[in-house]
C-alpha cells in the first residue's frame, strides 16, 4: 500500500545583519513549519566581527541578545524559546553565565543542557543555541 502524497513543509532561512553572520557553512537559524532552530551564538560583536571584552559574562550577554535579534527577525522572541544548549570552554563558568542567562529568561525556562567542550570557534569562553516556536504560546495551568 503506497503512503498518501504529503504536502511540503515550508523551510525558511532566517538571517539578520543584526547578529553576526555565519562563520561556516550554515545558515543563523532555519524555521521548518513553526519550529526555529537557531545555531549557536557567540558573544561576537556584529559590527565588529570579534568577540566582546569582559569575559564570560560579557560573552554570555552578547550571545544572547544576538539570539535575539535573529529571533525578533522571525517575528517572535526569548519567551518562543522552548530549548537551549549552552556551550562552555570551562565548567567552572556556570554560575557566571546562569546569572546572566536568568536575565534574558526570566520564567517558564525553556529546557537546557549545557557542556564543557574543549574549545570553542575563535577563542570564546561560551556558545549558546536554542529552538524556539514560532507564533503565540499559552502555558498551560
Amino acid at each position: 500500500m503506497r503512503n498518501p502524497v504529503m504536502s511540503a513543509i515550508i523551510r525558511k532561512i532566517i538571517n539578520t545583519t543584526k547578529a553576526p553572520g555565519a562563520i561556516g557553512p550554515y545558515s543563523q537559524a532555519v524555521v521548518v513549519d513553526r519550529t526555529m532552530y537557531v545555531s549557536g551564538q557567540l558573544g561576537m560583536d556584529p559590527a565588529s566581527g570579534q568577540l566582546v571584552e569582559g569575559g564570560v559574562q560579557a560573552q554570555t550577554r552578547q550571545a544572547l541578545v544576538n539570539m535575539g535579534e535573529i529571533l525578533k527577525e522571525a517575528g517572535c522572541g526569548y519567551d518562543n524559546v522552548v530549548k537551549t544548549t549552552v556551550l562552555l570552554a570551562d565548567m567552572n563558568d556556570f554560575v557566571s553565565v546562569n546569572d546572566v542567562y536568568k536575565t534574558f529568561f526570566t520564567s517558564n525556562f525553556p529546557a537546557r543542557a549545557a557542556y564543557q567542550v574543549a574549545a570553542l570557534p575563535r577563542g570564546g569562553l561560551v556558545e549558546i543555541e536554542g529552538v524556539a516556536v514560532l507564533g503565540p504560546l499559552t502555558d498551560a495551568s
